[in-house]
């Protein structure tokens, strides 16, 4: 029997993930169309509040209707639930029973920032600032001499509500956190990198014209309240009554002679909830009934009553589950779910913190995550062997350039997603979603192609049997 040549057996039994620039060229114009909206979405979207409101808009526009426990529904119907203006569900009715099991795709909508404190006015040597407290696992060093804009919404005492945005049109007035000049930040270089800035060093510089009276103190200060006073109708009080976000100030751009690549705020994790959602309003008759949620509080650890790690996802299947007369616990037990977050891709710059063939990279596809955590996989939902084979089935079959990748090298790290949330309502899961460079960065990377075959993964699962 003669044998098969080394270069056809590794052709048989070796598998590598293709370039999509290679294996798909035409889909380079097919990405740049998709993406286009993407930007917009990115642009209009700094907060998890604003996020919500677009998203609304566009099931809205895309036919669907709120959704009313207890109401009966037919196979293709579109519903919506908002949870708080800052987290939703849609969903389209399926074929199959509710029992049967759910479609389910997760992604969240909040993104690393800088949170105003609920007293944050002050000023020192005539210079009026905001005091923040940072959200989220921020590089607090990326945070000073960027352009910010101040995103929120404001209570007033007669219950009257501000909703603000400066710094996001071209002749709006931007803020920003100092630094030292070289010239001075001699001690300052010996700190460890983590502390470039302090948590109490990211003050926002927001004026310097004093109120032109003698008798007062703070005058600088002053002068910041009479202008948001005139503009609003705010007094410092109100501040006590608000959410305020300071978020990079600058738009979504291509990046790359090429412009292969999308650079901007937020895209960890709102490329993954504008990925789902289009995919969730062009299912039209689905087998399975679908369910996007758009969530809250990820990167703070889900906590609180919009974040994954609250009930208001179980309450809306629970909702589901009863008006068609059936157990709870067989939908979930059914069903599946895609926790959809991004992944770190390969940085060649830093290499070190990478384990080169378990990792994702740029122009590769969406990337499967087994599992995520730390230390041994802590903290971490870890996918089965028979998920792994039905998502991957689904992709294969309908042409999706997908990867493996998991986050980091052993013991360099590690991080979490919403996933452990879903499996601990005995739903199977898994992460799926599109790899990045210089994650919660200000200024995030994602390849356009990877964006593109992301919403493809999603559709294909939404409309696979």
């Amino acid at each position: 029997m003669e044998q098969t040549s080394g270069k056809d057996r590794m052709k048989e039994l070796t598998w590598s993930f293709p370039n999509i620039g290679k294996k798909y060229p035409e889909h380079r114009e097919e990405a740049e169309n998709f993406c286009r909206e993407y930007k917009t979405f990115l642009d209009n979207g700094k907060t998890e509040r604003e996020c919500a409101e677009i998203s609304v808009r566009m099931l809205q526009e895309a036919g669907y209707v709120p959704y009313e426990a207890g109401k009966k529904y037919a196979p293709g119907d579109k519903v919506y639930y908002v949870n708080r203006g800052k987290a939703l569900i849609a969903a389209t009715f399926g074929q199959k029973k509710t029992g049967d099991g759910l479609r389910i795709n997760v992604a969240h909508i909040d993104s690393p920032r800088l949170d105003l404190k609920p007293f944050p006015l002050y000023e020192k040597n005539e210079i009026a600032y905001f005091k923040t407290h940072y959200y989220g696992g921020i590089r607090k060093y990326q945070w000073g001499t960027i352009p910010l804009a101040f995103h929120g919404v404001i209570y007033m005492e007669n219950g009257d509500k501000a909703v603000i945005s400066i710094g996001e049109k071209e002749d709006d007035p931007v803020f920003c956190v100092t630094d030292l000049l070289p010239h001075l930040s001699a001690e300052q270089n010996e700190r460890k990198l983590r502390d470039g800035l302090k948590g109490e060093e990211l003050n926002i510089v927001i004026g310097s014209y004093p109120y032109l009276d003698d008798d007062v103190k703070d005058a600088v200060k002053l002068k910041v309240l009479d202008i948001l006073n005139q503009m609003y109708g705010i007094t410092e009080k109100d501040f006590l009554r608000a959410e305020i976000e300071m978020v990079p100030a600058f738009k979504a751009k291509d990046v790359g002679f090429d412009r292969s690549m999308i650079g901007a705020y937020g895209q960890d994790d709102r490329v993954c909830a504008y990925t789902a959602l289009q995919a969730e309003i062009q299912v039209k008759n689905p087998v399975y009934t679908t369910v996007t949620v758009l969530t809250d509080k990820e990167e703070i650890g889900s906590d609180g009553n919009t974040g994954l790690n609250s009930d208001y996802l179980g309450h809306f299947i629970e909702y589901l589950a009863q008006t068609e007369g059936c157990d709870v616990k067989q939908v979930v037990a059914n069903s599946i779910c895609l926790s959809s977050d991004v992944n770190a891709a390969f940085d060649p710059t830093f290499s070190g913190v990478y384990e080169g063939n378990n990792s994702c990279y740029l122009n590769k596809g969406c990337v499967l995550t087994k599992y995520t955590g730390a230390r041994g996989k802590s903290a971490s939902n870890d996918a089965s062997a028979e998920l792994m084979a039905k998502i991957i089935g689904i992709m294969d079959k309908n042409g999706v350039c997908w990867q493996i990748g998991e986050l980091g090298a052993v013991d360099a790290g590690g991080g979490g997603t919403v996933a452990k949330y879903i499996a601990g309502l005995n739903i199977e899961v898994v992460d799926l979603g599109v790899p990045i460079l210089s994650m919660h960065s200000p200024f995030e990377l994602a390849s356009k192609l990877d964006i593109y075959h992301t919403f493809l993964a999603f559709q294909a699962f939404y409309e696979a049997e």
